[in-house]
């Protein structure tokens, strides 16, 4: 049986950890070569010696996915490296401090937007005419369950996450009759490095977060890349402009009998 993305060429941004690096390791697996991109030089590293482990295909390429320049060196460095592009995931994102927005530092909050939201404003502008000229293909940006939610305190995160939900379906309208599909994906609460930080910072949140679950557990990194997988699949082939919920019924609402 031919793996779903055997012979594609997949580009992942955050992929040093967490859902980046699942998404990386999940790809790789299915045959693709993956070009991987992370601030974090070591965790990028990593990952990349993960993937060769198994007989993967990695390159990989440290720099701040939300810095324009180096963003389209990156993409300049896969056309010339693997001459194409079929797919693409915009994952890298940060949480931020929690506090409340008369709080907030102006500062950290331009952080937040520019990892979160600008690099996926980045990502996409320079993917997709590679994407085209490579006879189509499909991008899934990473959002959150607070592109759907208000939490207090993650002002900044919201915003971004909001932020890539409405990029995801503009640029999804602009590109739907070009072969282009472009959805995302809204992970819940994540057993990842970035929310053990950010539960260590704000434990409170973190334990209300974890009993609106369900499910009663917290996702695993690789339910999360499975359900990014499936979306940038030709197995997902008429789906576009969507944004997929996978929190294990955290925003579901109402509750138990």
């Amino acid at each position: 049986m031919t793996s779903l993305f055997s012979n594609k060429v997949v580009a992942v941004t955050g992929a040093a950890s967490g859902i980046g690096r699942a998404i990386a390791l999940g790809l790789a697996r299915q045959g693709a070569t993956v070009h991987i991109a992370d601030r974090d030089a070591k965790g990028l590293a990593e990952t990349a010696e993960l993937i060769r482990a198994e007989d993967g295909r990695a390159f990989a390429t440290e720099f701040d996915v939300s810095n324009e320049r180096p963003m389209v060196g990156w993409i300049e460095q896969i056309q010339s490296t693997s001459d194409r592009l079929d797919a693409a995931f915009n994952n890298a994102g940060i949480t931020g401090p929690a506090k409340r927005i008369e709080d907030y530092p102006i500062e950290d909050f331009q952080r937040v937007i520019a990892v979160n939201l600008q690099s996926v404003f980045l990502g996409m502008k320079y993917q997709i005419p590679l994407l085209k000229r490579s006879g189509g293909g499909s991008i899934v940006n990473t959002a959150s369950v607070a592109a759907l939610t208000g939490p207090g305190g993650m002002s900044a995160y919201a915003a971004s996450k909001h932020g890539v939900h409405g990029l995801t379906r503009v640029v999804a309208m602009e590109n739907a009759a070009h072969g282009v599909r472009v959805n995302a994906i809204a992970p819940g609460w994540t057993e990842t490095p970035m929310v053990a930080a950010n539960s260590q910072q704000n434990p409170g949140f973190a334990a209300i977060a974890q009993k609106a679950i369900p499910a009663k557990r917290g996702g695993r990194a690789e339910e999360i890349a499975a359900a990014a997988m499936w979306l940038a699949s030709d197995a997902a082939s008429y789906v576009t402009g969507h944004m997929l919920t996978v929190d294990g019924g955290m925003t579901i609402g109402g509750f138990e009998l």
